[in-house]
């Protein structure tokens, strides 16, 4: 296994499979989906119809949650965030934490997401769990104190990469993931993202095994 950090679905990787990472010297960060419900998950049934919102176009069986109210359901996330203790896991990637740049059928000010991934930081730290900053380039500079790294996707493609510099500065790492569908070659973002600092991998959208690591940068050696 060449890479050092594994990032694997919460709900769908067993508890061997954290364990046999763990015994192998790995570290392991859990995805979780906080900012839309997904139909598949095993609470869905649980999250009140009222916050679940518009389609998130181009993943099917998704909806943006409205996180300008999650305390209507922040014990879901929170019951999310034990599960990722009690499983091992060594961080979190909650994704989509950016729903006020979207069209998600709810009011959603800047200040409400800013709450809102705060109080995720808070909930991951209280469980000993690190927590990466998803995206969401503008808020960098109101969250990289609350968050323990970044990860990126695409950000090469949107000219957005150096935004996460203040993640870097603090000697946070930086996960950088470009994917084949917007790039034909890593030589046009492996060289940026070695000066940049961050560690980059080369993935297919449909996240399967498949993957391409950049070289590691001199602050990774």
């Amino acid at each position: 296994m060449q890479a050092d950090v594994f990032e694997l679905d919460l709900f769908e990787t067993s508890q061997d499979a954290i364990d046999s990472l763990h015994e192998a010297g790995k570290r392991v960060i859990c995805y979780i989906n906080v900012g839309a419900w997904e139909e598949y998950r095993p609470d869905s049934v649980d999250f009140p119809a009222s916050i679940i919102g518009k389609e998130y176009i181009g993943w099917p069986g998704e909806r943006w949650l409205d996180i300008s109210n999650y305390e209507n359901f922040s014990a879901l996330i929170a019951a999310r965030f034990d599960l990722a203790a009690s499983k091992g896991c060594d961080g979190v990637d909650p994704d989509n934490i950016n729903g006020f740049q979207q069209d998600t059928g709810f009011s959603i000010t800047a200040q409400d997401q800013l709450t809102y991934n705060i109080w995720l930081s808070e909930q991951a730290h209280l469980r000993g769990l690190s927590i990466g900053l998803k995206n969401n380039s503008i808020q960098i500079p109101d969250l990289v104190d609350h968050f323990d790294f970044a990860l990126l996707e695409d950000c090469a493609f949107y000219g957005e990469c150096e935004n996460f510099q203040p993640f870097f500065e603090q000697r946070k790492t930086v996960f950088q993931i470009e994917y084949t569908d917007k790039f034909n070659s890593m030589d046009t973002f492996c060289p940026v993202a070695a000066a940049n600092g961050y560690s980059a991998i080369f993935k297919n959208r449909e996240l399967g095994a498949w993957v391409n690591l950049c070289p590691p940068t001199q602050a990774e050696n």
